[in-house]
């Protein structure tokens, strides 16, 4: 059944709506008549409020668990009241002064960029992601090592002294002496570049015939290149801290909900892709539940925005994730300041 626009509910029905879904919100469980009548509720005796939660029970917007009858509002109820009732609360003074203070903090952006998902996960009870802006390291050495027939060992050592490996695999008949002057070539002619830029000066070489590197060689460095350039940009790098969060005292009556959703996070390629849909966004996003595949089974939203540099390009994500209950209210503004905070650092 379609979701109905705000505007089709009547004012008490919007108001008794709005009160569920503020009670769970705030307390984790359903909300009954007797709550919904009483101080700071609404003017309307108990059987008139059970009639308009069985009206908007068969909207779709509520639900009763087993046999109760206090109501907690649907998935559809929650994006209904993101998107047509919720007022934002605007991070405090002191919220934002905690923010952009550990984001300026002295070090590495790394750094800064571990102590913001670190910040987040403590001011929302949530967990707290920052994808962190993609960046290729810059050459020092690389060297290829045979390691049988078929196959050789590319060592890459970054000029921060990083060093990684990667296998690749060799053409049948390679001549000796192709791998010592392939990563002779790459190491004297290339050093100090990216892989990008390492892949584009040297085909520009061999184009114009400045490479003096035989037919296989030129394959071994293609190839060596190759799996690095490729690894840089499909590798999500992600920072997750505050899982612990989740597990709060309403979870404990939810602990196979809270196993899985521990689990999702620990998939961090495939917290990772959920965040990239983020990246074009103009503003906050907001996954209530099974709108994102990754926690549909553990019934988890995840909130997040993306960071720009100074140029306007997005180079990162940040966000929380966390139960359905979210203060979306309070979440979603901190995740955007966040994401402004994190631009300025950047720049």
């Amino acid at each position: 059944m379609p979701t109905p626009p705000i505007l089709e509910l009547t004012d008490r029905a919007r108001e008794i709506f709005r009160l569920v879904v503020e009670g769970y919100i705030a307390t984790g469980s359903p909300v009954g008549s007797k709550v919904l009548a009483g101080p700071g509720g609404v003017k309307l005796s108990s059987a008139s409020i059970r009639s308009v939660l069985a009206d908007l029970e068969s909207l779709g917007l509520l639900a009763a668990p087993h046999i109760s009858a206090a109501r907690l509002p649907t998935e559809a109820g929650l994006r209904l009241f993101v998107d047509g009732i919720m007022q934002v609360a605007e991070p405090t003074a002191e919220e934002r002064l905690a923010i952009e203070s550990r984001i300026a903090a002295p070090g590495p952006i790394e750094a800064a960029l571990e102590a913001t998902s670190a910040l987040l996960s403590n001011l929302t009870s949530g967990a707290g992601v920052v994808m962190v802006p993609r960046r290729e390291p810059r050459l020092m050495h690389l060297q290829i090592v045979p390691l049988g027939p078929g196959r050789a060992l590319a060592v890459l050592v970054g000029e921060e002294g990083a060093v990684e490996n990667r296998i690749i695999e060799l053409p049948a008949s390679l001549p000796p002496g192709a791998l010592e002057e392939a990563s002779n070539y790459i190491t004297a002619h290339l050093a100090g570049r990216t892989l990008g830029e390492a892949a584009r000066a040297m085909r520009s070489d061999i184009a114009t015939g400045k490479s003096a590197l035989d037919t296989a060689s030129r394959d071994l460095v293609e190839r060596g290149l190759a799996v690095w350039s490729e690894d840089a940009t499909a590798r999500p790098v992600l920072i997750v801290r505050g899982q612990a969060n989740l597990l709060d005292e309403s979870a404990l009556s939810d602990l196979e909900r809270v196993r899985s959703l521990l689990d999702d996070l620990e998939n961090k390629q495939s917290v990772a892709e959920l965040l990239e849909t983020a990246r074009e966004a103009d503003s906050t996003r907001i996954f209530i539940g099974s709108e994102n595949r990754l926690f549909a089974l553990s019934g988890s939203s995840v909130i997040a925005s993306p960071y720009r540099d100074r140029e306007g390009r997005v180079v990162g994500v940040v966000g929380v994730i966390g139960p359905t209950r979210l203060n979306y209210a309070r979440v979603v503004p901190m995740v955007d300041f966040t994401a402004q905070s994190l631009g300025k650092l950047i720049g």
